[in-house]
């Protein structure tokens, strides 16, 4: 795995070809967006942020949300997909905020992580974008451009925030997501694009995919191929060889 020099060596470059780096869920407050992050799972932050402004306009804040009707929440964010799951983890999550948290988002990892819905990425979305406390959150695309690159070396999203932030100073944790995110939706994608990355010199992934294979080793023909080999296929050399050592000891032939 790459070291820490490294690693953040090749979070700067790509931070100059990302420079526009950041969430793409629309937000104004740090419920709207723990919200908004319940609702991307297995959706794309473009239809998230379709239904996001009619949920809000509806209920502004945890208390409207946790008193609200199963069926409105489903109807309002059917189009995210999973919307019976989504609606039931919303409006537990809104319940556990002012049971809890008088309606606030806590601003701790691990109260954050104790609400319906919320896992570490999640936590970690909220935490550094919308409350200034430093967080790596690691989805699909932080996964697949960091093992890529060989800035981390695991297929574990905790095992990866751990090697992240251990390599990189708190302050660019959340901006480091966004930019290897990015990443990942416009040039290192399954089929990655490895002539637009910056990072191509160091790519642990490009050098091996991009090293010339070895020849097979040679061998010599099997009794079947021989038997097979059509008419006037040159026969091995070990054969010619024979043949020639025999023609040498034969006697000549008599002339009548």
């Amino acid at each position: 795995m790459r070291s820490a020099a490294e690693t953040q060596a090749i979070i700067q470059a790509l931070a100059h070809q990302h420079p526009d780096a950041d969430t793409e869920l629309h937000y104004r407050s740090a419920f709207e967006l723990l919200v908004a992050t319940i609702l991307s799972a297995q959706a794309t932050d473009a239809g998230v942020n379709k239904v996001t402004p009619a949920l809000f306009a509806r209920f502004p804040d945890a208390r409207a949300l946790s008193a609200a009707a199963a069926e409105d929440v489903e109807r309002l964010i059917h189009s995210t997909g999973f919307f019976r799951q989504k609606a039931r983890a919303l409006m537990g999550m809104s319940r556990a905020l002012v049971e809890r948290h008088a309606g606030e988002v806590p601003r701790t990892m691990d109260a954050l992580v104790r609400l319906p819905g919320v896992g570490r990425k999640t936590a970690n979305v909220v935490l550094g974008h919308a409350l200034g406390v430093p967080g790596l959150p690691v989805d699909r695309h932080v996964l697949r451009v960091s093992n890529r690159l060989g800035i981390a070396e695991s297929d574990d999203p905790d095992r990866v925030e751990q090697q992240l932030t251990g390599a990189l100073p708190p302050a660019v944790w959340t901006r480091a997501s966004d930019i290897l995110i990015l990443h990942g939706r416009r040039v290192c994608k399954p089929e990655p694009q490895c002539g637009q990355c910056a990072a191509v010199d160091a790519c642990a992934f490009y050098a091996e995919a991009s090293a010339v294979p070895a020849p097979p080793p040679s061998r010599a023909p099997t009794r079947r191929e021989r038997a097979n080999a059509p008419r006037g296929t040159a026969k091995p050399a070990k054969a010619k060889a024979a043949k020639a050592k025999a023609a040498k000891k034969a006697p000549p032939r008599r002339r009548r």
